[in-house]
């Protein structure tokens, strides 16, 4: 297992005296470190973001892992609308995803990508199950354009569902069975 920190946490000390990334070693798990610094809205569409934290970012993977760090992670997000998501949208958070994915690959670190369409909205299970098939594709065409080593990764994928103010309600059983197919299909 692991324990995702914040920039505050992983330079704490317990009251022993031992560094957190250390107590966590102690414990059998493996310390990591978020590296996004959020959504921000994107420019030109004013419904949606792009995560952001590239700048500095390399310098950031270097002092995290001598704090302890070995795996990281980073979100996108997605909304889900009548316009939304964008290809702008789409493409730019999966370029965002893969140059993070590749500065955590040099820096001897296992980056988490997580693309996640989010629940909110009307949209039904099939147009949860076009986006998320759409946002994955165009993540993993970004991850080899940048060279990263997929299986030096971890894809951290939403479930494909409905929106939470669709009126259509479906089992967990065809939720498991959507998003098992959608990432079969989908993920190299």
């Amino acid at each position: 297992g692991g324990v995702i920190l914040f920039d505050e946490t992983i330079r704490q000390k317990a009251s022993n005296g031992i560094s957190i990334p250390d107590l966590i070693l102690k414990n059998n798990s493996i310390p990591g470190i978020k590296v996004d610094k959020g959504a921000k809205p994107l420019a030109g569409s004013s419904e949606e973001t792009v995560t952001e934290g590239l700048d500095g970012l390399r310098d950031r993977l270097k002092e995290y892992y001598k704090l302890g760090a070995r795996f990281t992670k980073w979100r996108a997000v997605y909304n889900i609308g009548k316009k939304y998501p964008s290809s702008q949208s789409i493409k730019s958070n999966a370029h965002a995803l893969a140059r993070y994915a590749a500065l955590v690959q040099e820096s001897n670190m296992v980056p988490i990508v997580e693309p996640e369409v989010l629940m909110n909205g009307s949209h039904d299970i099939k147009r949860c199950y076009e986006v998320t098939t759409d946002v994955l594709n165009e993540c993993y065409n970004e991850l080899a354009i940048h060279k990263v080593d997929l299986k030096g990764t971890v894809l951290k994928p939403n479930m494909i569902i409905p929106g939470s103010e669709c009126s259509a309600k479906v089992s967990s059983e065809e939720i498991a069975k959507k998003t098992l197919d959608c990432l079969k299909k989908n993920v190299p």
